[in-house]
């Protein structure tokens, strides 16, 4: 590894440090009690394919320190905007699920959303190229629903165990304190199951013009039950009735230094004079069998499931008609949980949902105390359980006995509930399973040649180019190599730009 003459010393601060150890042992990873790490790449799960298990004392420990690295403000999806509205049903799907929030047309359930960036940071600009959260809190007489996705059907892992890792790329360097692409692009290119999301993340669609313009998706895989106990796995979409709207380059540059806050304005403005985005809810549907079946991990959250194989069935309509009454109290103590599952749904093997399941509710009692469900925004219709006290009780439940079982009139077992938590069968032998070379190219292959146009395509090149050309020419290089692999001349036009931009840099100099 060697320096680069036309970099600036911060930008090297990785090459420093390689540097000064190149000549040592490389230190055992080791949790924060100090104990080794035998294998640091995967969780352990139940099989190949199977649930993560709770004695996985790893991605605990990973995980539980990761949700609490920042203070105040989100560890993601610091960055966002929100707002109210309802979800109206307009298609019936009870032959596969019963969750009451589905059980008849033109059923209207309350809704909030909340838009946001992964990486950004409280005061970041709106139109930085990134990831954008897509996340919804449904309002049902079951209790809280929360959707929480991005605008993306997919996403750069698909191991839980990474996250943590991912988004340290994402923020700063620990010594300058500054954005490093050598971080970005190190774990990029060593990790090629991300390489889908890269040509989406590089696409026109890594910056939206809008909020309102965006489609959103629920990126992992859940399950259905319906009220025969029938058990089906599904994809949620929600595809922008105002259609799709993206930015140049160029111009998301000079409006984030002009107006910073320019998709948190316009979702603003929009909705304040009536003109009330909305979006169409739909659903993929893939029974056990066809997942058993399937030639690609259904649960991979790095892939999509084919159109043409599991198309959409829609089943509802979003609307956004309520700006936040106050922000702080509405929309940054808005916290979602893709735990908050209403009998129904249920989870799936994916292992980012897996993790994500523990770590959403973890990050928020740690950034808004162990009695934030019970803020406004956050609380359901109704409470009856058996947890009490804490910091900031809002609702002590009126003297109900806090213990099970009791005599004295508390809260008993939901039998509707239990009806429709299915019996899952799990086999296999519990190791840390890597499936991070799982055929990491064929669905970004097709993205690239079958979906994108020849403009897009081009584009698409430039940007990349335009960021990896700021990495070390060794991390260039094996970014490239996973880049040819989806498809050869892809390869050789990133390669090229980048020599071309560097021999205009050399003689502007």
């Amino acid at each position: 590894m060697s320096h680069s003459n036309s970099r600036d010393p911060a930008a090297n601060q990785l090459l420093d440090f390689a540097k000064k150890v190149e000549h040592a042992d490389k230190p055992s990873a080791t949790t924060n009690s100090g104990n080794p790490i035998g294998y640091n790449d995967a969780s352990l799960t139940v099989g190949k394919k199977g649930p993560i298990l709770l004695q996985d004392w790893v991605l605990i420990d990973k995980l539980s320190h990761f949700s609490r690295e920042r203070i105040p403000e989100r560890v993601v999806h610091a960055k966002g905007a929100g707002a109210f509205g309802y979800f109206e049903v307009t298609h019936d799907i009870t032959q596969y699920t019963a969750a009451k929030v589905f059980s008849k047309l033109g059923k209207k359930t309350p809704v909030a959303v909340r838009f946001s960036q992964v990486a950004g940071e409280m005061g970041s600009a709106d139109t930085v190229r990134d990831v954008r959260g897509f996340a919804w809190k449904f309002y049902t007489e079951d209790g809280i629903w929360d959707l929480v996705g991005n605008n993306t059907p997919i996403f750069f892992i698909r191991d839980a165990i990474l996250f943590p890792s991912f988004i340290h790329i994402l923020k700063r360097n620990p010594v300058t304190h500054l954005r490093d692409w050598d971080m970005f692009w190190d774990m990029m290119s060593l990790r090629p199951e991300t390489t889908h999301q890269l040509l989406i993340f590089f696409s026109d669609r890594g910056i939206p013009d809008s909020y309102r313009h965006m489609h959103g998706y629920g990126s992992n895989t859940f399950a259905l039950v319906n009220e025969y106990g029938s058990f089906y796995y599904c994809k949620f979409h929600y595809k922008s009735d105002q259609g799709i709207g993206t930015m140049d380059p160029d111009k998301a540059t000079k409006t984030a230094g002009e107006d910073p806050d320019y998709l948190t304005r316009d979702l603003y403005n929009a909705i304040a004079s009536g003109d009330y985005p909305s979006w169409t809810f739909s659903i993929q549907i893939m029974t056990p069998e066809q997942a058993a079946s399937s030639p690609y991990d259904p649960f991979d959250v790095t892939k999509v499931w084919l159109h043409a194989e599991y198309p959409l069935i829609p089943v509802g309509k979003i609307v956004l008609n309520r700006n936040p009454k106050n922000y702080f109290a509405e929309v940054e103590q808005l916290a979602f949980d893709p735990a908050h599952l209403i009998p129904g749904i249920e989870p799936s093997p994916d292992r980012m949902l897996q993790g994500r399941l523990f770590n959403y509710g973890d990050a928020h009692r740690y950034r808004l105390g162990v009695n934030s469900l019970q803020l406004p925004v956050n609380r359901p219709f109704k409470l009856h359980n058996f947890d009490r006290d804490g910091f900031a009780t809002i609702n002590s439940q009126g003297g109900a006995p806090n213990y099970h079982p009791n005599s004295f009139g508390g809260a008993e077992s939901d039998t509707r509930a239990k009806g429709l938590a299915p019996v899952l069968p799990v086999e296999g032998k519990a190791s840390r399973y890597d499936n991070g070379d799982e055929d990491n190219f064929t669905q970004a292959r097709s993205l690239y040649k079958d979906v994108l146009t020849s403009d897009q395509r081009g584009r698409l090149v430039d940007n990349i180019a335009m960021s990896l050309k700021q990495a070390s020419e060794f991390l260039q290089e094996r970014a490239i190599k996973n880049f040819s692999k989806v498809d050869v001349e892809f390869g050789k036009s990133i390669k090229a730009k980048i020599h071309a931009r560097g021999q205009h840099a050399a003689a502007e100099i």
